[in-house]
């Protein structure tokens, strides 16, 4: 039986998966820690190699080249991952399996995934944000992930400092963006535990809430969603929806039409309906449009 095969290539692990169709039972799932590239890689390769493949989705960490006509299309390009800098990804892939495939960021991919199989079905368009060691943002519309000159880079937004916050960020480009005053590592520089050792109560979460609430304000500006989704490790602190919820519409000021109420907000601002699961899903679901 010829299957589909997804990886989700993240800067911490990488998870390969197979399956008849995108949304049917994983037939084997396995995750592997992301080590040198070769050897990644080659893991990767070694766990596709037991099945016969009808298509191959790669939903991967970034920078990205996805331009079909660069002699570098299918690298990571200028990652703060620096082993990882400049590494081919699909080329190996595609040398080892002569299938049609797609390559997209990984947060492209957890958009898509959410799309077709968890909490934007119902809706258009879609940003999803994932918080956790980084922070990165991929968007759908119509069915679509997209690019442009490159792809979307939500994780660099620029922010507005709390007046009480003296962090410095830890992003090694610009400091003081989004992902370097709101990620994961930057809750644990200012406060000392990992963010999920800090209790409910912590302030930390009034000031996570308040970046990210810039976040969502600036997509709803500027693309316009119908649903923003945020995912990551991060937000598996249920309390700081109601805080993004709230400061969001604070920040429109009313405006913007639609969300304005508290009610609509929680339809609005929502977890992954797939978990941590939206990735590897969008993985499969770009094998599927890579091979119709």
């Amino acid at each position: 039986m010829q299957v589909y095969g997804a990886i989700e290539a993240g800067g911490t692990k990488f998870v390969c998966a197979i399956a008849p169709s995108p949304g049917d039972p994983f037939i084997e799932r396995v995750s592997f820690p992301t080590t040198t590239p070769s050897e990644t890689i080659e893991q990767a390769v070694s766990f596709f190699r037991k099945y016969s493949l009808k298509g191959l989705g790669v939903a991967s960490f970034g920078p990205l080249d996805l331009d079909t006509a660069s002699p570098t299309y299918g690298y990571i390009t200028a990652t703060p991952k620096l082993s990882w800098v400049n590494t081919d990804l699909l080329g190996p892939l595609r040398k080892a399996f002569n299938v049609p495939m797609i390559l997209d960021t990984d947060v492209n991919g957890a958009a898509l995934g959410e799309m077709r199989y968890g909490a934007a079905q119902d809706v258009p368009s879609v940003v999803y944000f994932t918080v956790g060691t980084g922070i990165g943002g991929g968007t759908v519309v119509n069915g679509r992930t997209l690019h442009g000159l490159v792809h979307p880079e939500m994780g660099y937004i620029p922010l507005k400092r709390h007046e009480s916050d003296h962090y410095q960020g830890n992003c090694p480009y610009h400091g003081d963006c989004l992902e370097g005053m709101a990620c994961g590592p930057a809750i644990q520089a200012r406060w000392g535990p990992a963010s999920n050792a800090l209790p409910a109560d912590h302030p930390a979460w009034e000031l996570e809430a308040y970046y990210l609430a810039q976040a969502v304000t600036t997509v709803v500006y500027t693309l316009s969603p119908h649903r923003v989704i945020l995912g990551g490790g991060v937000m598996h602190q249920a309390q700081l929806f109601p805080l993004i919820r709230q400061k969001t519409l604070e920040l429109l000021h009313n405006y913007i039409t639609n969300p304005t109420t508290p009610e609509a907000m929680e339809k609005f601002i929502v977890p992954p309906g797939l978990g941590d699961d939206a990735g590897i899903r969008g993985a499969l679901e770009l094998a599927h449009m890579a091979v119709d």
